[in-house]
């Protein structure tokens, strides 16, 4: 172990690099503190409480049952980031996790208390008055113990397979000589909580109810303790690991790859009780998952459900607590009643989400349905969900039209693989030709392609963008899309489906910068470039925003080019291996990071100062699954409105003290004072309205 640390400190240098795993900790702690700034709406902080927690669980399914996988087949393997080993870095997650855990819990309990001041009361069962309690009793035995499942482990009922975040009401139970285990999943037929009786909001959670009614279902059995558990499976199968036919069977087989995810061991086991629980070391033993992996928590294990609560608010409740409603500008308001592909026929339109409408885009392509001079249209889906109905029912409409339609539809893209395959069939009858990928590569490109023939020659409407095709998510991602008539990025366009229609990874554009081939590339011959106008004492610079970098040699060509006098601001959402600030290696180097009531997700990167500049907007972050193993666009904006828009709105963000942090030389966050003025999607916001005004 000792030599292969030293042949690593020998050819890399980690001094100013840090673990990837323990940066995405720090990043989901940065939204676990938005619950308590006092300056977001009160309920709007429970919600990022439930973020945290729902990142957390990915977090465990994918990356700490990667490292895992890793540690079994090579646990000697040093992390060029950290020089860590897999389960060195598994012990550092499990401390730093059971820190994050006890301060969720603390804040969970802080909101609940300011909750109930404002009339949003979580009940407990045994603090309830006779009224709500007879309501409740009631409510148990009529309709949720008719179809609960309740089984006791004995010779007779095995341990069964629990299912990967499945919640369960556990108990330990005397059975005559010896203590056993009693369970009961939740009812998934009835609803996560319930509103108590009256007029004010107060509800109690489901697995609460089951929790304080166990006597009445295990009638025969002394109740020793009781608890909420689940445990957390590892989700991190690859179905490029299976032996897969890239052919008319490989929807069948991506549903066996999703089966086999089922079985997969736990890495993760969560309590929810107050106090110690004795039913976290019977499921320790019982699951073969150590202790250091089991945590226990007072807070919900789950909690989608606060979506949910907000539909009971009154609606002085709802101004009081949650963010006032806000339309985005739509294409009525910013372009009048024009046909929007005569709009981008005479000039390429950028589109910011959420500030402006996403049924900006879905009317060029209902324009594009019912043109009789359209020929095609093609379009990759890398997220299918209910914000792509309506796209969807464009896309199938056009195809039974008659038009030439295709769509490259990722069925590997993690957790929406199931989502996406329910699509297949009513593409498949509308004649849609469907492509699947690659084998070893996911298609994460953002493009959709109009393709024209008008007085006899082929035109191109062109949309790329830096996120998924999908109205829902537009509403609270921020993002940003080209539409452009440009004929050489419609011609880049057109090679690009034509490449992926024949498995060709390796091919060549004229404007577009597309992993696996040319990205990495591309961006470091663009960081050359400007380390070259710092060695000539030109103006240059670097300004990039994306949501994670981890990528070694990127990394280290931006520390070379900061060594070289380049200046380089960077917004950073989330994981950030390359830390700034470093005296002498990074300190020209500027990362600041913003959580916000919307999700930064825009991937920007700019090379130069003034109108030189070189700006691309891009599906990709700098992360090699992203440049080596994806397949990813970056699309140049050439109109120099557009460049200065998309420039204003960086320095925007980067100067943003409300709702900014920088990452310091220590790889933490960091206040940015003076804290004063509107954040920056505040200002996007009313921007969006005063232009179109």
């Amino acid at each position: 172990m000792l030599d292969i640390r030293r042949k690593l400190e020998e050819t890399v240098d980690t001094s100013y690099t840090q673990d990837r795993e323990l940066s995405w900790l720090r990043f989901n702690e940065r939204v676990l503190d938005e619950a308590t700034d006092e300056t977001v709406p009160l309920f709007e902080r429970m919600k990022f409480v439930e973020i945290f927690t729902s990142n957390l669980d990915e977090f465990f399914m994918v990356r700490v049952g990667s490292l895992f996988d890793l540690k079994h087949i090579q646990p000697d393997k040093i992390d060029n980031k950290s020089g860590l080993t897999p389960g060195e870095q598994l012990t550092a997650i499990f401390r730093e996790t059971r820190r994050l855990y006890t301060k969720r819990d603390a804040i969970y309990r802080k909101l609940q208390r300011e909750l109930e001041k404002h009339g949003v009361v979580h009940l407990h069962v045994d603090d309830i008055g006779l009224e709500e309690r007879q309501y409740f009793e009631q409510y148990f035995r009529e309709q949720l113990l008719p179809v609960l499942s309740p089984q006791v482990i004995d010779l007779h009922h095995p341990f069964p397979h629990l299912e990967n975040k499945e919640l369960l009401v556990g108990a330990l139970l005397k059975h005559e000589r010896h203590v056993t285990l009693g369970m009961v999943p939740l009812a998934p037929s009835l609803p996560r909580f319930l509103i108590a009786p009256g007029n004010r909001m107060a509800y109690v959670l489901q697995e609460e109810l089951i929790q304080a009614y166990l006597d009445k279902i295990f009638t025969n059995y002394p109740i020793i303790d009781r608890s909420v558990f689940a445990v957390t499976r590892n989700a991190d199968i690859n179905p490029d690991d299976e032996e897969v036919d890239y052919g008319a069977d490989y929807v069948s087989q991506m549903r066996n790859v999703l089966k086999k995810r089922r079985l997969l061991p736990p890495v993760r086991l969560e309590i929810q009780t107050q106090g110690d629980s004795l039913v976290a070391p019977w499921l320790s033993k019982r699951l073969d998952i150590p202790l250091e992996q089991a945590y226990v928590t007072a807070a919900p294990l789950t909690m989608p459900y606060v979506y949910g609560l907000e539909d009971h608010f009154t609606g002085h409740q709802r101004a009081e607590l949650c963010y006032p409603p806000y339309d985005c500008v739509t294409g009525i308001e910013r372009f009048g009643e024009k046909p929007m592909m005569d709009v981008v026929r005479s000039g390429d339109v950028l589109l910011t989400y959420p500030y402006e409408d996403f049924g900006i885009f879905l009317q060029v392509l209902r324009e594009a349905v019912n043109s009789k001079d359209v020929v095609s249209i093609k379009i990759t889906i890398y997220r299918v969900g209910k914000g792509h109905v309506k796209l969807m029912n464009y896309l199938i409409l056009a195809a039974e039209l008659g038009k030439e339609v295709t769509v490259l539809l990722e069925l590997k893209a993690r957790f929406d693989e199931q989502n996406n395959m329910d699509w297949v069939d009513s593409l498949r009858d509308a004649g849609v030709h469907i492509l699947y990928g690659f084998e070893g590569y996911k298609v994460h490109a953002k493009v959709c392609l109009i393709t024209e023939r008008r007085e006899g020659k082929i035109k191109y409407i062109t949309y790329v963008g830096t996120g998924n095709f999908n109205a829902k998510t537009a509403h609270f991602y921020t993002d940003f899309a080209l539409m452009t008539a440009d004929d050489a990025i419609g011609r880049d366009a057109s090679m690009f489906f034509r490449n992926m229609g024949i498995s060709n990874l390796r091919g060549s554009y004229e404007k577009f910068l597309v992993a696996p081939s040319s990205l990495k590339s591309g961006l470091l011959h663009l960081i050359d470039g400007e380390i070259a106008k710092a060695e000539r004492g030109e103006p240059c610079g670097i300004r990039l925003k994306m949501n994670s970098i981890t990528d070694r040699q990127l990394i280290d060509a931006l520390q070379r080019a900061g060594t070289a006098g380049v200046r380089i601001d960077m917004v950073v959402r989330g994981i950030c291996c390359l830390v700034p600030g470093i005296p002498g290696l990074t300190e020209n180097i500027h990362i600041h990071s913003i959580v916000g009531r919307y999700l930064e997700h825009a991937r920007i990167f700019a090379f130069g100062q003034g109108e030189g500049t070189k700006l691309y907007i891009a599906s990709a972050d700098w992360m090699t699954r992203n440049t080596e193993n994806r397949v990813e666009i970056a699309c140049p904006i050439e109109k120099q409105a557009l460049k200065d828009q998309i420039l204003r709105m960086f320095d925007v963000q980067f100067h943003d003290t409300k709702k900014g942090r920088r990452i310091g030389p220590d790889g933490r966050y960091h206040h940015i004072r003076p804290d004063r003025g509107e954040d920056a999607q505040t200002v996007f916001m009313k921007l969006a309205k005063e232009r179109v005004r």
